[in-house]
């Protein structure tokens, strides 16, 4: 997906969207990949860590940060 052709509110609502995954991989969702976004843990993250980076410093989400993504990644793989 090429990221720039997205809407600012379309990545914001991405990034939401594979930040719920991964709560649901580590909770609920018993660390099945197929409940994940992007197919597996790998991609996922580099998923999350591009769509945060697509923002302008200014424009970073305040809700999650590049530390958490790298939380999520220490806990998923």
């Amino acid at each position: 997906m090429n990221l720039k052709q997205q809407t600012e509110e379309f990545r914001y609502q991405l990034l939401s969207r594979l930040q719920m995954d991964c709560e649901y991989y580590l909770g609920n969702g018993n660390r099945h990949p197929k409940d994940l976004w992007s197919g597996d843990e790998k991609s996922h993250i580099a998923d999350m860590k591009a769509l945060y980076n697509s923002f302008k410093e200014d424009k970073k989400p305040e809700w999650i940060s590049m530390e958490d993504i790298s939380k999520y990644e220490k806990q998923m793989t």
